[in-house]
């Protein structure tokens, strides 16, 4: 057996390689600034968009599991904060931090470090719809923990905002993530399925992790 193969016979796999880790953590990134492009609506009285990029962050957790979820996330914010017009409405630079979005786009590193941490958790344990449950609810809770609370905050200090004003303008984002979690989630079924290994531990095959999940199942 040469040094390249990836699995034994003995169906031990052999860790993943730091190149393809980056490769996925650029590619990413790259979808995330690739979905911000997309036009925004503007809604609410500080016209804080709805986006597609809570989409891009949650498959990226969801994906890539915490660390290289949270690496490709920050690397793209602080892609956008040096000056690369890759946050919504095509801006850049370190200004957006004193705009009503500050929160969220501060936020979204560590929302995608909370939904690869369920992800990670749910892929050794579930398959199919059982997974894509799981899923939804670690994507959208997360949102609710992290991108919201962070999102009211900024919206409350840089836009001159009463907390609880800013939280009931907050509330329009709501629907959309519900229905973006959903989406992110069959999305990350898919791709788990397609490659069963993207998630594992360093030195775990698939066969364990099938053979996990049946016992599991029982």
């Amino acid at each position: 057996m040469t040094p390249t193969h990836s699995t034994t016979s003995a169906g031990i796999t052999r860790p993943r390689s730091a190149g393809s880790d980056i490769a996925l953590v650029a590619v990413f990134a790259a979808m995330l600034a690739a979905f911000a492009m997309m036009p925004p609506v503007p809604v609410g009285p500080l016209g804080v968009p709805i986006t597609l990029q809570t989409f891009a962050i949650a498959l990226c957790g969801m994906v890539l599991g915490p660390w290289r979820g949270f690496a490709a996330t920050l690397l793209y914010v602080v892609l956008g904060l040096v000056g690369l017009p890759i946050f919504s409405g095509m801006r850049g630079g370190i200004g957006v931090l004193a705009g009503p979005s500050a929160g969220y786009i501060l936020s979204f590193a560590l929302y995608a470090l909370l939904a690869g941490l369920i992800a990670r958790w749910a892929v050794r344990r579930f398959r199919g719809m059982k997974l894509g449950v799981v899923l939804f609810l670690g994507g959208f809770g997360g949102s609710l923990l992290l991108n919201h609370p962070l999102g009211i905050l900024g919206m409350s200090i840089n836009g001159d905002l009463p907390l609880g004003v800013a939280a009931v303008a907050d509330l329009a984002y709501w629907p959309g993530d519900i229905v973006k979690n959903i989406l992110a989630a069959s999305v990350a079924v898919l791709i788990h399925r397609a490659f069963p290994d993207i998630l594992r531990r360093r030195g775990v095959s698939v066969e364990s992790v099938s053979a996990r999940q049946e016992q599991d199942a029982k």
